[in-house]
């Protein structure tokens, strides 16, 4: 084997677009291993234990680590990794003829210039390894912004000082772990195409609130506003903090004529600090747990207050022949390999049973990209399973793989080869660059039965686990 290593000083790109590089990288011939990535520490950690030779480095410098079995193969991936890097620093330049920010702080007062008195900018979004953000965010609120934290892995004590700091400065923090928001129309982070309308949604999750907002869209009801505040915010230490000014911030906008809450299980005394809130607008609640409604039942009520039908929600059963159709057999456990959290959740306490893993759990990403990003963890864990049933999510929308049943769908055929039952939550929508449908028929014609409704996925699955025979 051949390995290349580099440390290149002060060279800074953000983790999601090295994530992108490295999987391009380690998907040419002869390579086994690429990672490129900045120093942090645990980078660092995660290249040596791969047993690379990693100099001294900071977290500001840049680090590559290839392997490859031919010399060849190392500089064939090394000239690619430099023409990846081009066109991004020629992409940026672009945005930037001028030198770069140095600061959030110094990023706004730019802005501010270039609006030419017309307000400037209103919110940062901050992406940078967890150990990072807060400072990063803290500038973003003092500055005066609202700020979408992308970063997970940020302490829950930092979570609750930025959310504090916040209000006192009359802006809204989205996060930590914030992976969806739609902010006039604009969508940051993992965002589905969605057209205005009038149902504001705030979601202590990323995933829920992404399937909750494409029922509306297939539904034909648009969105206002998404605010998303971070899978933590209903926890018992931050108490609804960032939900609650969210909630009130759009019952006092004119376009939102109803608000979707959503959350992960909820500790109490949050979700009742936001229930009693007294608003002027209609508020209906998703948080999720044993005896409350699911996502689909929560759209399907908000419809209903709407005065508008509830549609049936586009499905595909398993294809004639497949694991799961009618008339065949299904031998085994209930597994449910998932890379959004609150779909998990929803899923797990559907089914009542199985074994449920959230890929996109802190304790899966760190040093890596969501799952939603880089599937590869989720594509071993389903190479694993042997027999029974298994329940997968796919989301689209911009931020997330661009072609998820590339790699997802080869691996739904193996499972389906060796008996395994396939069902896959399909979230997105029509508009999303992915194709909706097309990923529902290359997913089908692997044998999966796909459901645009995470919980009817969920009781699908169910069902098939709970009887030995399908006819």
């Amino acid at each position: 084997m051949n390995d290349l290593v580099e440390v290149r000083a002060g060279v800074y790109r953000d983790s999601v677009s090295l994530m992108r590089v490295s999987q391009a990288l380690a998907a040419l011939p002869g390579v086994s291993v690429a990672i490129v990535a900045m120093a942090t520490e645990l980078n660092v950690g995660l290249a040596r234990d791969a047993g690379f030779a990693v100099p001294a480095a900071t977290p500001g410098d840049l680090l590559v680590a290839i392997r490859a079995s031919t010399d060849d193969a190392v500089q064939e991936a090394a000239a690619e990794l430099e023409r990846r890097l081009a066109a991004r620093e020629a992409a940026g330049a672009a945005r930037h003829e001028d030198r770069p920010p140095r600061t959030v702080r110094s990023a706004a007062r730019a802005a501010a210039r270039d609006a030419a008195g017309s307000g400037g900018a209103t919110v940062a979004l901050v992406s940078v390894p967890g150990e990072y953000a807060f400072l990063e965010a803290l500038d973003a609120v003092e500055a005066g912004l609202s700020v979408m934290i992308f970063s997970d892995n940020v302490p829950v004590e930092q979570e609750i000082l930025l959310k504090d700091r916040a209000r006192e400065q009359g802006v809204l923090v989205m996060g930590p772990d914030c992976g969806t928001a739609v902010i006039g129309g604009a969508g940051l982070g993992f965002a589905n195409v969605l057209g205005p309308g009038p149902v504001g949604v705030v979601a202590a999750s990323g995933t829920g609130a992404q399937q909750v907002t494409s029922l509306l869209d297939l539904a034909g009801v648009g969105v206002s506003h998404l605010l998303g505040v971070g899978g933590r915010d209903l926890s018992a230490e931050v108490g609804g903090r960032s939900a609650i000014q969210a909630l009130r911030a759009l019952d006092a906008d004119p376009a939102t004529e109803l608000i979707l809450l959503v959350s992960k299980p909820p500790a109490p005394e949050a979700a009742g600090a936001v229930r009693d809130l007294g608003l002027g607008t209609k508020l209906v609640t998703a948080l999720l747990g044993p005896g409350q409604d699911d996502l689909t039942t929560a759209v399907e009520k908000v419809l209903g207050a709407l005065g508008r039908e509830v549609p049936a929600w586009p499905c595909w059963p398993a294809p004639p022949g497949a694991p799961g159709a009618p008339g065949s057999e299904c031998r085994g456990p209930l597994r449910g390999l998932y890379s959004g959290g609150t779909l998990c959740a929803e899923a797990a306490v559907i089914a009542g049973n199985g074994e449920f893993t959230d890929f996109g759990d802190d304790t899966y990403t760190r040093g890596r990209a969501h799952p939603m990003i880089d599937p590869t963890l989720r594509l071993e864990a389903l190479d694993a399973v042997e027999s029974g049933v298994v329940l997968l999510d796919v989301v689209l929308g911009h931020g997330a793989d661009p072609d998820p049943s590339a790699r997802l769908a080869p691996a739904v055929a193996r499972a389906c080869g060796r008996g395994v039952a396939a069902v896959v939550a399909l979230v997105g929508t029509d508009g999303d660059p992915q194709g909706l449908r097309a990923q529902a028929a290359r997913l089908n014609e692997a044998g999966a039965a796909v459901f645009t409704s995470n919980a009817a996925a969920a009781r699908h699955a169910r069902d098939l686990a709970a009887a030995r025979v399908h006819s």
